[in-house]
Protein backbone atom coordinates (compact mmCIF):
# COMPACT_ATOMS: atom_id res chain seq x y z
CA UNK A 1 0.00 0.00 0.00
CA UNK A 2 1.40 3.46 -1.05
CA UNK A 3 2.67 5.88 2.12
CA UNK A 4 0.07 8.13 3.33
CA UNK A 5 1.57 11.82 1.30
CA UNK A 6 1.04 13.49 4.61
CA UNK A 7 2.62 10.98 7.05
CA UNK A 8 5.79 11.26 4.44
CA UNK A 9 5.99 14.86 5.17
CA UNK A 10 5.04 14.55 8.94
CA UNK A 11 2.11 17.42 8.55
CA UNK A 12 -1.46 17.22 9.65
CA UNK A 13 -4.37 16.96 6.76
CA UNK A 14 -5.14 20.37 7.54
CA UNK A 15 -2.06 21.65 7.28
CA UNK A 16 -1.40 24.88 5.14
CA UNK A 17 0.74 25.33 1.73
CA UNK A 18 3.55 27.19 3.95
CA UNK A 19 3.95 24.26 6.33
CA UNK A 20 3.69 21.69 3.26
CA UNK A 21 6.65 23.96 1.68
CA UNK A 22 8.62 24.02 4.92
CA UNK A 23 8.10 20.12 5.71
CA UNK A 24 9.45 19.32 2.51
CA UNK A 25 12.54 21.75 2.24
CA UNK A 26 13.58 19.98 5.49
CA UNK A 27 12.77 16.43 4.32
CA UNK A 28 14.65 17.24 0.73
CA UNK A 29 17.42 18.55 2.86
CA UNK A 30 17.88 15.60 4.61
CA UNK A 31 17.65 12.99 1.87
CA UNK A 32 18.94 14.61 -0.82
CA UNK A 33 21.11 12.20 -2.75
CA UNK A 34 24.00 14.76 -2.63
CA UNK A 35 23.78 14.23 0.91
CA UNK A 36 23.31 10.61 0.82
CA UNK A 37 25.55 8.96 -1.90
CA UNK A 38 24.51 5.39 -2.74
CA UNK A 39 22.04 5.12 0.10
CA UNK A 40 19.43 3.56 -1.85
CA UNK A 41 16.83 3.66 0.68
CA UNK A 42 17.10 7.42 1.28
CA UNK A 43 17.36 7.90 -2.25
CA UNK A 44 13.61 6.28 -2.75
CA UNK A 45 12.31 8.33 0.47
CA UNK A 46 13.73 11.70 -1.36
CA UNK A 47 11.54 10.20 -4.26
CA UNK A 48 8.56 9.73 -1.92
CA UNK A 49 8.76 13.18 -0.57
CA UNK A 50 9.18 14.97 -3.80
CA UNK A 51 5.87 12.66 -5.12
CA UNK A 52 3.89 14.00 -1.60
CA UNK A 53 5.20 17.31 -2.31
CA UNK A 54 4.13 17.59 -5.94
CA UNK A 55 0.71 16.31 -5.07
CA UNK A 56 -0.01 18.46 -1.89
CA UNK A 57 1.27 21.77 -3.16
CA UNK A 58 -1.16 20.96 -6.49
CA UNK A 59 -4.79 22.47 -5.34
CA UNK A 60 -6.56 20.19 -7.62
CA UNK A 61 -4.29 17.13 -6.74
CA UNK A 62 -4.62 17.27 -3.23
CA UNK A 63 -8.27 18.03 -3.43
CA UNK A 64 -8.57 14.48 -5.61
CA UNK A 65 -5.93 12.54 -3.15
CA UNK A 66 -8.21 13.63 -0.27
CA UNK A 67 -11.58 12.37 -1.99
CA UNK A 68 -10.13 9.39 -3.28
CA UNK A 69 -7.14 8.78 -1.71
CA UNK A 70 -4.84 8.74 -4.74
CA UNK A 71 -4.26 11.09 -7.93
CA UNK A 72 -3.56 10.48 -11.67
CA UNK A 73 -2.88 7.13 -12.81
CA UNK A 74 -3.71 5.47 -9.78
CA UNK A 75 -7.47 7.23 -8.99
CA UNK A 76 -9.33 9.64 -9.75
CA UNK A 77 -10.00 10.47 -13.42
CA UNK A 78 -6.63 9.43 -14.99
CA UNK A 79 -5.21 9.85 -18.47
CA UNK A 80 -5.40 8.03 -21.42
CA UNK A 81 -4.02 4.05 -21.06
CA UNK A 82 -4.92 3.95 -17.90
CA UNK A 83 -7.16 2.24 -14.90
CA UNK A 84 -10.70 4.22 -14.47
CA UNK A 85 -11.99 2.87 -10.90
CA UNK A 86 -15.51 2.16 -11.31
CA UNK A 87 -18.04 1.67 -8.53
CA UNK A 88 -17.48 -1.26 -6.13
CA UNK A 89 -15.78 -4.82 -6.47
CA UNK A 90 -17.31 -8.03 -4.77
CA UNK A 91 -15.48 -7.78 -0.95
CA UNK A 92 -14.31 -4.35 -1.32
CA UNK A 93 -11.96 -2.12 -3.09
CA UNK A 94 -12.68 -0.68 -6.36
CA UNK A 95 -13.18 -2.38 -9.48
CA UNK A 96 -10.44 -1.62 -12.53
CA UNK A 97 -11.98 -1.28 -15.89
CA UNK A 98 -10.03 0.55 -18.99
CA UNK A 99 -10.66 3.67 -20.02
CA UNK A 100 -11.84 2.69 -23.50
CA UNK A 101 -14.94 0.50 -21.93
CA UNK A 102 -15.75 3.11 -19.29
CA UNK A 103 -16.10 5.60 -21.98
CA UNK A 104 -18.41 3.22 -24.00
CA UNK A 105 -20.75 3.02 -21.08
CA UNK A 106 -20.84 6.93 -20.39
CA UNK A 107 -21.57 7.45 -24.09
CA UNK A 108 -24.19 4.59 -23.62
CA UNK A 109 -25.89 5.85 -21.02
CA UNK A 110 -25.20 10.36 -21.18
CA UNK A 111 -25.21 10.16 -25.44
CA UNK A 112 -21.79 10.73 -26.91
CA UNK A 113 -22.98 13.57 -28.54
CA UNK A 114 -22.15 16.83 -26.83
CA UNK A 115 -19.22 17.89 -24.02
CA UNK A 116 -19.47 15.91 -20.73
CA UNK A 117 -18.45 12.43 -22.22
CA UNK A 118 -15.62 10.30 -20.98
CA UNK A 119 -13.55 11.09 -23.69
CA UNK A 120 -13.34 15.47 -22.76
CA UNK A 121 -12.88 14.17 -19.11
CA UNK A 122 -9.75 12.13 -19.97
CA UNK A 123 -9.20 15.10 -22.53
CA UNK A 124 -9.20 17.53 -19.71
CA UNK A 125 -7.22 15.73 -17.49
CA UNK A 126 -4.19 15.17 -19.60
CA UNK A 127 -4.55 19.23 -20.65
CA UNK A 128 -4.42 20.06 -16.45
CA UNK A 129 -1.39 17.61 -16.38
CA UNK A 130 0.39 19.29 -19.43
CA UNK A 131 -0.16 23.05 -18.18
CA UNK A 132 1.47 21.50 -14.51
CA UNK A 133 4.99 21.76 -14.43
CA UNK A 134 7.14 20.02 -11.63
CA UNK A 135 8.43 21.83 -8.71
CA UNK A 136 12.24 23.29 -9.82
CA UNK A 137 14.74 21.25 -7.73
CA UNK A 138 16.55 23.17 -5.23
CA UNK A 139 19.96 24.77 -5.81
CA UNK A 140 22.88 22.62 -4.74
CA UNK A 141 25.93 24.02 -2.76
CA UNK A 142 29.42 23.56 -2.54
CA UNK A 143 32.60 24.96 -1.87
CA UNK A 144 35.95 24.89 -3.74
CA UNK A 145 39.22 26.16 -2.91
CA UNK A 146 41.68 27.78 -6.20
CA UNK A 147 44.66 29.27 -6.38
CA UNK A 148 45.37 32.72 -5.43
CA UNK A 149 46.42 33.70 -9.03
CA UNK A 150 43.50 32.02 -10.68
CA UNK A 151 41.27 34.55 -8.60
CA UNK A 152 43.63 37.60 -9.56
CA UNK A 153 43.74 36.82 -13.01
CA UNK A 154 40.81 34.85 -13.41
CA UNK A 155 41.06 31.54 -15.33
CA UNK A 156 39.06 28.09 -15.28
CA UNK A 157 38.84 24.77 -12.90
CA UNK A 158 37.67 21.62 -12.84
CA UNK A 159 34.88 20.49 -10.69
CA UNK A 160 33.48 16.68 -10.53
CA UNK A 161 29.65 17.18 -10.26
CA UNK A 162 28.56 12.93 -9.73
CA UNK A 163 30.01 11.38 -12.61
CA UNK A 164 30.66 14.82 -14.84
CA UNK A 165 33.40 17.45 -15.27
CA UNK A 166 32.87 20.70 -15.74
CA UNK A 167 34.68 23.71 -16.41
CA UNK A 168 34.19 26.37 -14.39
CA UNK A 169 35.38 29.94 -15.54
CA UNK A 170 36.48 32.30 -12.66
CA UNK A 171 36.29 36.14 -13.77
CA UNK A 172 39.41 38.11 -12.70
CA UNK A 173 39.16 39.32 -9.14
CA UNK A 174 37.33 36.75 -7.54
CA UNK A 175 37.46 37.61 -3.75
CA UNK A 176 37.25 34.73 -1.30
CA UNK A 177 33.83 33.80 0.29
CA UNK A 178 32.10 34.82 -3.35
CA UNK A 179 29.71 32.23 -4.72
CA UNK A 180 29.35 31.51 -9.01
CA UNK A 181 25.48 30.45 -9.76
CA UNK A 182 26.10 27.88 -12.82
CA UNK A 183 22.80 26.96 -14.25
CA UNK A 184 21.32 23.72 -14.24
CA UNK A 185 24.80 22.21 -13.79
CA UNK A 186 24.20 20.41 -10.63
CA UNK A 187 22.88 16.71 -9.94
CA UNK A 188 19.42 15.88 -11.90
CA UNK A 189 19.34 19.46 -13.58
CA UNK A 190 19.46 21.58 -10.34
CA UNK A 191 21.68 24.55 -10.34
CA UNK A 192 25.31 24.39 -9.16
CA UNK A 193 26.12 27.67 -6.60
CA UNK A 194 29.57 27.06 -5.54
CA UNK A 195 31.63 29.37 -2.73
CA UNK A 196 34.99 30.24 -3.62
CA UNK A 197 37.66 29.83 -1.28
CA UNK A 198 41.13 31.60 -2.37
CA UNK A 199 44.54 30.11 -1.18
CA UNK A 200 46.66 32.28 0.29
CA UNK A 201 49.84 33.86 -1.18
CA UNK A 202 53.73 32.56 -0.39
CA UNK A 203 54.53 36.30 -0.40
CA UNK A 204 51.85 38.53 -1.40
CA UNK A 205 49.16 39.88 0.51
CA UNK A 206 45.99 41.55 -0.94
CA UNK A 207 44.31 44.50 0.60
CA UNK A 208 41.05 44.82 -1.79
CA UNK A 209 42.86 45.01 -6.11
CA UNK A 210 46.01 46.14 -4.01
CA UNK A 211 48.60 43.97 -3.85
CA UNK A 212 51.19 44.32 -0.67
CA UNK A 213 54.71 43.12 -1.36
CA UNK A 214 57.05 43.38 1.83
CA UNK A 215 60.51 43.80 0.80
CA UNK A 216 63.41 43.56 3.90
CA UNK A 217 66.25 46.33 3.31
CA UNK A 218 69.56 46.56 4.59
CA UNK A 219 70.79 49.90 6.79
CA UNK A 220 73.07 50.73 4.42
CA UNK A 221 70.55 50.32 1.80
CA UNK A 222 67.67 51.98 3.55
CA UNK A 223 70.17 55.25 4.35
CA UNK A 224 71.50 55.45 1.21
CA UNK A 225 68.96 54.10 -1.44
CA UNK A 226 69.29 51.63 -4.02
CA UNK A 227 68.15 49.79 -6.68
CA UNK A 228 66.31 46.24 -5.89
CA UNK A 229 64.42 43.75 -8.59
CA UNK A 230 60.96 42.86 -6.83
CA UNK A 231 58.24 39.83 -8.92
CA UNK A 232 55.01 41.16 -9.69
CA UNK A 233 52.23 38.78 -10.04
CA UNK A 234 52.29 37.74 -13.72
CA UNK A 235 55.83 36.55 -12.96
CA UNK A 236 58.01 39.44 -14.16
CA UNK A 237 60.22 41.58 -12.32
CA UNK A 238 60.76 44.67 -12.47
CA UNK A 239 63.54 47.09 -11.15
CA UNK A 240 62.58 49.75 -8.16
CA UNK A 241 64.24 52.64 -6.87
CA UNK A 242 64.35 52.97 -3.40
CA UNK A 243 65.23 56.69 -2.34
CA UNK A 244 67.38 57.32 0.33
CA UNK A 245 66.50 57.88 4.02
CA UNK A 246 63.47 54.98 3.28
CA UNK A 247 62.26 53.84 6.98
CA UNK A 248 60.04 51.09 7.68
CA UNK A 249 56.83 50.78 6.21
CA UNK A 250 57.31 53.46 3.75
CA UNK A 251 55.84 52.27 0.47
CA UNK A 252 56.49 52.31 -2.91
CA UNK A 253 53.59 52.21 -5.55
CA UNK A 254 53.60 50.21 -8.97
CA UNK A 255 50.57 51.52 -10.57
CA UNK A 256 48.39 49.01 -12.63
CA UNK A 257 50.32 46.00 -11.24
CA UNK A 258 47.71 45.09 -8.38
CA UNK A 259 44.33 43.07 -9.31
CA UNK A 260 41.85 43.89 -12.19
CA UNK A 261 43.46 47.41 -12.21
CA UNK A 262 44.98 47.72 -8.72
CA UNK A 263 47.98 48.56 -7.65
CA UNK A 264 51.17 47.24 -6.03
CA UNK A 265 52.88 48.62 -3.11
CA UNK A 266 56.40 47.36 -2.02
CA UNK A 267 56.53 48.10 2.01
CA UNK A 268 59.89 48.56 3.06
CA UNK A 269 61.58 46.56 6.00
CA UNK A 270 64.55 47.58 7.78
CA UNK A 271 66.61 44.70 8.78
CA UNK A 272 68.84 46.18 11.15
CA UNK A 273 71.50 44.07 12.78
CA UNK A 274 73.06 43.32 16.24
CA UNK A 275 76.33 45.55 16.45
CA UNK A 276 78.81 43.95 19.12
CA UNK A 277 82.12 45.70 20.69
CA UNK A 278 85.09 45.98 18.02
CA UNK A 279 85.62 48.52 14.77
CA UNK A 280 81.66 48.21 13.50
CA UNK A 281 80.46 49.55 16.36
CA UNK A 282 82.90 52.63 16.51
CA UNK A 283 82.06 53.15 13.36
CA UNK A 284 78.20 53.11 14.35
CA UNK A 285 79.03 55.56 16.83
CA UNK A 286 80.88 57.91 14.01
CA UNK A 287 77.72 58.18 11.78
CA UNK A 288 75.41 58.56 14.99
CA UNK A 289 77.60 61.46 15.63
CA UNK A 290 77.73 62.76 12.16
CA UNK A 291 73.55 62.32 11.33
CA UNK A 292 72.47 63.08 15.43
CA UNK A 293 68.59 63.00 15.18
CA UNK A 294 65.83 62.12 17.60
CA UNK A 295 62.74 60.26 15.75
CA UNK A 296 60.63 60.55 18.80
CA UNK A 297 61.05 64.23 19.08
CA UNK A 298 57.82 65.08 17.09
CA UNK A 299 55.60 62.00 18.88
CA UNK A 300 52.40 63.71 20.78
CA UNK A 301 53.64 62.06 23.66
CA UNK A 302 57.43 62.96 23.27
Amino acid sequence: MAADYYDVLGVKRQASEDEIKKAYRKLARQYHPDRNPGDKQAETKFKEVQEAYDVLTDKTKRAQYDRFGRVGPDGGFGGGGQTFHWGQAPGGGFQEMDPGAAAEIFSQIFGAGGGGGMGDIFGQANRQRRGRRAAPPQDVESEITIPFNTAALGGSVEVRVDSKVINVKIPPGINDGQALRLQGQGPNGANLVLKIRVQPHAYFKRQGNDLILEVPLSMAEAAMGAKIDVPTLDGTKLTVKVPPGSSSGSRLRLRGKGIAGGDQYIEIKVVVPPVADGPGRQLMEEFAKLHPENPRANLPWA
